[in-house]
């Protein structure tokens, strides 16, 4: 869909030729106590127009800001496209981060209306009121819980809503004069970085660069009003906003919001989604699930598995891609399609998926090639905050593992000697909000963003991102080391849910390893291995020998690669917790930040180089109400067998 010949260059506008185009199409569906609610794009514009109305009539005006928290449910997104219609920004934060992280958005972009989802993000809000002055009205949408709170900033949605259709009906022309004051080179969102690095930075992107960009990729894909996608990552990740909020207003299609996080994979099967977007650490979890009900079958269907999932290896991806396959080969995968694949995609829900994409960080190689062999049509894709998500994309028929596939259409790539990926599209922010020093660092004169991602593109076009330039690194013996493709191969295990690799200017490689606690309890019950939680069952040998054996599988691939063959994992240790983002050992999305690890458990790190069997930690973990407690362990340390390059072959 062309946008300027139109003059569709602002969300709002796109809003008003969907209710034009297709009025009674499904814009946005919302599964409720059980039952999928849906709202045409003519009940969405409606709700859209009182929201904004009801803003404006609360001093909500041209460029001032307005904080979104919650999952994704249809009126944050109406209040998204309200704040829009007016001339504001919304600003989409984190619904699972602590008060104290909300604080500094709030501060920096000095909002002045939040739209809070619940009870649980307006206790937020008003614990750091004292610390955010200028946040005056606070309008929460699920009135349960909120029946005696008297605060004077607060008010429903529904309330809200009254105020704005008194004021369409006193002028009913006022919002579509707003709306046509917009121009595409305003300012659409804000969007905290995750602050993997330091404090999170406001990167801010106008109407254009996000329209362009969905636009591309929609082309690309044949994206239509007939497409399905759930919503069901953090709004607040602009992953997730391109695909519930950018694309579908540039296509038409429909998003479904989920009930709970608990119920994605059951919803997913009732709603069936064509069009999907998962990072690596979902479908990892995915893959999980399915591991554990595979061990739970009967010797005779572990078999079947088993073999089945050997020809889909064999020859799944050659097939999807429409490769030639002997006759032999492709009426097995028949027999796999009805015995297994698409049983398998149906559990997973996504049995009409036409196109998925994973993004976020790297995806190991085992991990991309399951999905894509049990004909699940997964592309890699390639992007950030400051880019509007749309830089690489693998195209049908030329998927690799170890790539992100080519530069969508207007964008340009370059590298500096370094390696470091330079990008220019017209999806670039605009600006770090009240930050000239980080905007002038990421973004030269040339209007070149500078990723801080090392790679390079191969003979076919395509690019491969090896790491982060700060994070790649040399063991003392010169070897490359590429802490984050180290950790993705391990992660591939459904045992092992995070690692953390060292061994910049060291010696050797070493690692600390969260286990899965779903995974590895199911593997321990079958063993009638009684355990009293994480801890417990982190300190069995049992445990160790498990995790040590998916280490050793991973050094062996490792061996096969010349350049990596002496970064194999020599030593590991399982945590005594899982890494979290309220202890800061993750971003908000999930991220491991590497280097605060290092620093927060420096005596494990000591203790992995220095030799010993065994170290004591003792350590503070916070909760997710808020709560701090001391918590103290005897973690073993264990060494992993390594493998010369001649052997790696025989090995795995």
């Amino acid at each position: 869909m062309s946008q300027d010949p139109l003059g569709l260059d602002t969300f709002p506008k796109l809003l008003l030729h969907h209710i034009r185009v297709r009025p009674e199409r499904p814009a946005i569906r919302e599964k409720d106590l059980g039952i999928w609610q849906t709202w045409t794009w003519h009940q969405f514009a409606d709700e859209v127009r009182t929201l904004a109305c009801g803003l404006a009539a609360q001093g909500f005006k041209r460029g001032d800001h307005l904080a979104l928290i919650g999952d994704n449910r249809p009126r944050i997104y109406a209040a998204m496209c309200a704040a829009q219609c007016l001339g504001g920004i919304p600003v989409p934060m984190y619904q699972d981060a602590a008060a104290a992280e909300m604080a500094f958005p709030i501060q920096n972009a000095e909002i002045t209306h939040a739209v809070a989802e619940d009870q649980e993000q307006v206790d937020k809000l008003l614990e750091i009121l004292p610390q955010c002055p200028t946040l005056a009205h606070i309008y929460f949408d699920e009135p349960r819980g909120m029946r005696n709170y008297a605060q004077s900033q607060l008010m429903s949605c529904d309330q809200l809503a009254e105020l704005g259709r008194e004021s369409l009906r006193r002028d009913a022309a006022f919002l579509e004069t707003e709306i046509a004051k917009g121009s595409g080179a305003d300012t659409a969102a804000m969007f905290f970085t995750s602050g993997t690095t330091g404090v999170p930075k406001g990167v801010v992107l106008t109407h254009h660069a996000l329209i362009d960009r969905a636009a591309a990729a929609a082309q690309m894909e044949g994206l239509t009003d007939r497409d399905v996608v759930l919503a069901y990552l953090p709004p607040a990740w602009i992953g997730q906003n391109i695909f519930s909020y950018a694309q579908p207003f540039v296509t038409g299609y429909c998003i479904c919001c989920p009930e709970a996080a608990e119920t994605v994979m059951s919803d997913m099967r009732e709603i069936g989604p064509t069009y999907y977007f998962a990072p690596p650490r979902v479908l990892e979890a995915l893959l999980t699930q399915v591991s554990i009900r595979i061990q739970d079958l009967w010797w005779g269907g572990r078999k079947s598995y088993d073999f089945f999932m050997r020809v889909a290896n064999r020859v799944g991806g050659e097939i999807l891609d429409g490769r030639r396959v002997a006759f032999k080969d492709r009426l097995l995968y028949m027999l796999g399609e009805i015995f297994l694949y698409g049983p398998l995609r149906n559990v997973l829900g996504m049995s009409r998926v036409r196109v998925a994409y994973t993004a976020g960080e790297a995806i190991g190689p085992d991990l991309f090639r399951f999905y894509r062999s049990i004909g699940i049509n997964l592309k890699q894709l390639y992007g950030s905050t400051e880019t509007s998500v749309f830089v690489c994309v693998q195209p049908n028929g030329q998927v690799k593992s170890d790539t992100v596939g080519p530069a969508v259409k207007g964008v340009e790539l370059r590298f500096t000697p370094e390696r470091e990926l330079l990008i220019r599209s017209p999806g670039l922010f605009k600006e770090y909000y009240k930050n000239p020093q980080a905007t002038a660092e990421a973004k030269d004169a040339q209007g070149w963003f500078h990723t801080g991602d090392a790679g390079y593109v191969d003979a076919d076009g395509h690019l491969k991102i090896i790491d982060r330039v700060k994070d790649v690194g040399r063991l003392a013996d010169g070897t490359l080391f590429a802490p984050k493709y180290i950790e993705n191969k391990l992660k591939f295990f459904p045992y092992i849910k995070e690692a953390v690799a060292f061994g910049h200017q060291r010696d050797k490689v070493c690692a600390f390893i969260n286990y899965d606690m779903e995974a590895v309890g199911n593997w321990a019950e079958k063993r009638n291995m009684p355990y009293s939680g994480y801890t417990d069952l982190a300190s069995r040998e049992e445990v160790g020998a498990l995790v040590r054996e998916c280490i050793e599988k991973v050094n062996a691939d490792l061996a096969g690669e010349p350049e990596l063959a002496n970064s194999q994992v020599h030593r590991f240790l399982i945590l005594h917790k899982d890494l979290d983002p309220d202890d800061e050992e993750l971003t908000r999305t999930r991220k491991v930040r590497r280097g605060f690890i290092a620093e927060k458990y420096r005596t494990l790190v000591d203790a992995l180089y220095g030799g010993r069997d065994a170290v004591h930690i003792e350590a503070q973990v916070k909760y997710e109400d808020g709560r701090t407690a001391m918590i103290s362990a005897d973690l073993k340390i264990r060494d992993a067998k390594n493998f010369a390059p001649a052997a790696a072959r025989k090995a795995a």
